[in-house]
């Protein structure tokens, strides 16, 4: 059992919307991302990519990393490449070893979970099956209410994703905030609207995060941060 991160906040007047990146900000997935991308363009008949270019573009779509490693190859053989690896390697190895959860995501999520006035929502790069499996993996099944995937919208920093988060909860843009590892989710969040939260374990540099509202290092300071973007319009 997972003891919850007490909060120290008190019940705004209205909902909040709290919505979190993926890849990089709830799980750790760069090796087995990493590995499919270069068996698919190694099966491509094309170099293994650099993995720092790689991994510096996770949250993008699929499509548009690929397009932006190699502008000049067949894009949709490459992806499909791609997807027949990843969905092997985490049917060997398990979601939970290929796509483990940061330490303390868990208590962080369940915390947000109980509170009565929280709503929680993803906006992530993944495919509808690819999020699908690793909420199932990890257990997290009921957790969000809105579950945007890049399936149904433009690539990331677009802000669509966040606007139909928007649109399918009824939450205003100020009581909303976006949680994520990358620029493109901070460029996202502030497209849309909202405050924005950096993390620091994930895939870009806590330097490539200075536009947003905060950028934390460590899970636990997650729910202090989100009282403290959203405290003034609660």
């Amino acid at each position: 059992m997972h003891r919850l991160i007490r909060s120290t906040c008190r019940m705004p007047d209205r909902l909040r919307l709290v919505l979190f990146d993926v890849d990089g900000t709830l799980v750790d997935s760069q090796g087995l991302i990493y590995q499919s991308m270069v068996t698919a363009f190694v099966g491509a008949g094309l170099p293994q990519p650099d993995r720092a270019k790689v991994v510096g573009r996770i949250g993008l779509s699929l499509e548009q990393i690929v397009a932006d490693l190699a502008p000049d190859a067949d894009v949709s053989a490459i992806v499909a490449g791609y997807k027949h690896a990843y969905f092997e390697g985490r049917e060997r190895l398990g979601t939970v070893a290929t796509s483990p959860l940061f330490d303390g995501m868990r208590a962080v999520l369940e915390t947000l979970r109980a509170q009565d006035w929280t709503l929680l929502g993803v906006a992530t790069g993944k495919s509808r099956r690819g999020l699908d499996k690793l909420i199932q993996g990890h257990d997290l099944a009921g957790f969000f209410v809105t579950e945007q995937v890049a399936d149904f919208h433009p690539s990331k920093p677009h802000p669509s994703m966040v606007l139909s988060a928007l649109a399918e909860t009824g939450v205003a843009p100020m009581d909303a905030v976006i949680i994520g590892d990358t620029a493109f989710d901070i460029d996202m969040g502030r497209a849309a609207g909202i405050r924005t939260i950096g993390v620091g374990w994930g895939y870009h540099a806590a330097s490539q995060l200075g536009a947003a509202d905060r950028v934390v290092d460590h899970p636990n300071e997650l729910l202090e941060s989100i009282v403290q973007v959203l405290g003034a319009n609660q």
